[in-house]
């Protein structure tokens, strides 16, 4: 069953990023951020520049080859899997969706697209899984080596703003900027860019917690002894960080071991010292 719903999610993702690129961003020659902003700019070049054309859903799925096998490699079949089905998903409605303006002011179609595609994403990682490219990227250096990814996407996004603005007039630079805020509230809403989360999890079944996330997670995980001030029972609290794309596992395990478990998920700024199991 979660298989379905997860693949279902997936799909519906899949096709709302499809129409936000189709039907918003690409017409108005704003650029998504990530894989897909150097896939639009990298086609539109081609077509500006050259003999040839190579649509935007053909490049995304070809920058995303290598990313998953290297994915698949280090960081888990499940994860990749599912995010090399969003991709190919999205290849597969951006042939079938008309490439066509809804609008013809390039504002409404910042943001609009911005919104639409930031639904589809932020779903897909809610259910754990991801739209590929740079998201695949952090999960491999997260589970190697505790690297902040957002300077890897920060990059990557100011070189696609830069580019665009060289290439086609600062002012599609400036509203790919307003898309890329856009988006990340979006996604900000529905489940969270932050790189990294502290669960705090109150439970009396901590021993079997602790060994179905250390199975799943490659997480230290301190626990505390707890009592509730009501009922002056005895519990534990397990406090464990990880990142935004194992929040998925980790609900789905505290609800299969112990769904009576009180869990406090917060935003961390910073962590110093270990952060993976060793």
């Amino acid at each position: 069953m979660i298989f379905i719903k997860k693949l279902f999610v997936v799909l519906i993702g899949a096709l709302l990023n499809a129409i936000g690129l189709n039907l918003f961003l690409i017409p108005a020659d704003v650029y998504a951020s990530g894989f897909t902003g150097v896939a639009q700019l990298i086609s539109r070049s081609l077509e500006d520049y050259t003999p040839f054309y190579v649509s935007t859903g053909i490049l995304l799925l070809l920058l995303n080859i290598p990313v998953t096998i290297l994915g698949w490699r280090k960081v888990g079949k499940s994860f990749t899997l599912y995010s090399f089905l969003s991709v190919a998903a999205t290849t597969f409605f951006l042939a079938i969706i008309p490439l066509k303006s809804v609008s013809n002011d390039i504002l409404l179609n910042a943001v609009f697209g911005g919104v639409i595609a930031a639904v589809g994403i932020g779903f897909t990682l809610k259910w754990g899984a991801s739209t590929g490219g740079l998201d695949i990227v952090a999960m491999v250096l997260s589970h190697m080596k505790d690297k902040p990814v957002g300077t890897y996407l920060f990059t990557l996004n100011s070189i696609i703003i830069v580019t665009a603005g060289f290439l086609y007039g600062w002012e599609k630079a400036l509203y790919t900027l307003v898309t890329l805020y856009v988006s990340t509230r979006v996604i900000d809403t529905i489940h969270t860019r932050h790189e990294k989360l502290t669960a705090m999890i109150i439970t009396k079944k901590s021993d079997e917690l602790k060994e179905a996330i250390q199975s799943k997670l490659v997480r230290g995980i301190t626990t505390i002894p707890a009592k509730g001030a009501f009922t002056n029972e005895s519990k534990e609290m397990m406090y464990i960080v990880i990142t935004r794309y194992e929040l998925f596992d980790l609900e789905q395990i505290i609800k299969e071991i112990d769904p009576g478990a009180f869990t406090n998920i917060v935003e961390t700024a910073g962590i110093f010292g270990f952060f993976r199991k060793d």
